[in-house]
């Protein structure tokens, strides 16, 4: 692997200096690559999962990698149109998914696995989507780190993004970075190799094919150049002033507060001190100063700008010409809403975003109000009607039938990987707790109905059987213990899991808790 891991340390050290990447292509025919990437795709339990064709990965040996291997030399490979799928959406809409034939997956590898070093090298360090080491949290935890005192939130919504992303635009952008031309038509042909939905063949005059390896990486490539505009050309315009000018108001209470300290005034002090938190520091209405800040994650991105709601319009106008002319791609005007950060709240990634300002809230380290305009992460309300309406009918929560037929640590596990995965991705919120506690009351009424239901008895003698009290944690969970042969037995629990606010977006593990 040696020689595999050279050549993508070449690849990562041009991108990272903006030079342009030649004779990628010969590297395909590298068989080492196509193990490493046999070993990271065939763990993946779709791999099972048949595309247009019968082939899974099962199937595979080292003469069909040296057969792929040789297609691609002659350049005679031919993509297999991918099989479509319809997948259920978060709001009830669906969404296309494409499924493309074992073989495909692994050329698509082998072309990510070159390609991906040299343009994480040129992509923003505001893009999260799709990326090693970066997610939903990461991009959460810049808006909260970075973007203290936004007035403006700008939700960006691009209409059906990832179907209409033009093939010419996206080949020139990969033209200009990369001179191989045998690339360029490797991946027109990949591009425009169709699908097939109920077995009828469909061209793809656009888009990019959701689902396989490469679509992730082709779209960041092609949404890098939305991230260029916004960090060359509107945050350079939008961006001015070292800070705020003094608030005049301000400063006359500060003048005031220094006469009323030497004179020893107490009454005059402590009233000055409280006309002073109904006031800012800074000129809020300052003409010299502006922010404008920017993440993005897949398609959906946020912008943050101190200023005037007339140039936050005139931001989003902009925004919209350009995705317009130079990308063709429509921005949802109805969809792409201005809020205000303070009075109103955004939402990004599932979380909804505001700015706190709350006057009375001091400091005790300085006596500054340093919370005012700090980014707030908020988990919504919606996700526990969304909750409640999943487990219960006609306003109770009621059992889960499906889950009848399986054992009691079984079911135990299915309720618990819910309300931790959800816990895991909600950690960041504010009001973690006790929105978690309510998702986690109707969570566990759910289990107990559905294990009483399962046993042919009553709620109460479910908890007389299960329930558990961790004393070192002190919270009540249901516990299942497992015996097994020859083995230490094995528990599982539903609950026992402290729903603090992590800002990191790391949960920490049970062990970790119990020695903080």
């Amino acid at each position: 692997m040696r020689n595999a891991d050279t050549i993508l340390n070449i690849h990562r050290d041009r991108g990272a200096r903006t030079l342009p990447l030649e004779r990628v292509y010969k590297h395909l025919l590298d068989p080492e690559l196509f193990l490493r990437a046999y070993g990271k795709i065939s763990r993946n339990p779709g791999s099972m999962t048949r595309g247009s064709t019968t082939e899974t990965v099962d199937g595979m040996t080292l003469q069909k990698i040296h057969t792929i291997i040789e297609l691609l030399r002659q350049e005679r490979y031919v993509w297999t149109p991918v099989r479509r799928t319809q997948i259920p959406k978060a709001n009830g809409k669906l969404r296309p998914l494409g499924i493309p034939t074992w073989g495909d997956k692994l050329v698509q590898e082998v072309l990510r696995t070159l390609l991906e070093p040299y343009y994480e090298g040129r992509f923003s360090d505001h893009s999260h989507g799709f990326r090693p080491n970066r997610g939903c949290h990461t991009a959460l935890r810049e808006v909260q780190r970075r973007w203290k005192g936004t007035i403006w939130l700008i939700e960006g919504d691009i209409r059906g993004c990832f179907d209409n992303i033009d093939h010419e635009i996206l080949l020139e952008i990969i033209r200009r970075d990369i001179h191989d031309g045998r690339v360029g038509q490797l991946m027109r042909n990949l591009l425009q190799a169709g699908y097939l939905e109920d077995w009828r063949y469909h061209d793809t005059p656009g888009g990019t094919p959701q689902g396989g390896i490469v679509s992730p990486l082709l779209a960041n490539i092609y949404l890098n150049e939305l991230d260029r505009f916004v960090e060359d050309t509107l945050i350079p315009a939008y961006t001015r002033g070292e800070r705020r000018k003094t608030n005049r108001e301000y400063s006359r209470l500060c003048n005031r507060l220094r006469k009323a300290r030497k004179d020893g005034d107490r009454e005059t002090i402590l009233r000055t001190k409280q006309e002073q938190r109904n006031h800012t520091t800074g000129d809020a209405f300052d003409a010299g100063f502006r922010r404008l800040r920017f993440v993005r994650y897949a398609d959906d991105f946020l912008l943050g700008f101190a200023g005037p709601r007339t140039e936050a319009e005139v931001i989003r106008d902009r925004l919209a010409e350009f995705l317009r002319n130079d990308l063709k791609l429509e921005l949802s005007m109805e969809k792409t809403l201005i809020t205000h950060a303070v009075n109103e709240k955004a939402n990004f990634l599932g979380y909804e975003i505001t700015a706190t300002r709350c006057n009375d809230l001091i400091s005790s380290k300085d006596g500054r109000r340093a919370t005012n305009g700090c980014i707030a992460l908020l988990m919504p309300r919606l996700v526990v009607r969304n909750y409640f309406s999943r487990f219960s009918s006609k306003g109770r929560v009621i059992d889960q039938a499906e889950l009848l037929a399986d054992d009691d640590c079984t079911i135990i596990d299915r309720y618990q990987s819910v309300l931790k995965g959800l816990y895991n991705y909600y950690c960041m919120a504010t009001n973690v707790a006790n929105r978690m506690a309510r998702i986690k009351y109707i969570l566990e009424i759910s289990l107990t109905k559905t294990l009483a239901r399962k046993h042919g008895c009553k709620v109460t003698d479910i908890y007389r059987r299960f329930r558990f009290y961790n004393p070192v944690l002190r919270l009540k969970m249901l516990r299942c213990i497992k015996e097994r042969q020859d083995k230490e037995p094995r528990i599982h629990v539903f609950g026992g899991i402290p729903f603090v606010r992590n800002p990191e977006g790391k949960v920490p593990s049970a062990r970790q808790l119990v020695r903080g």
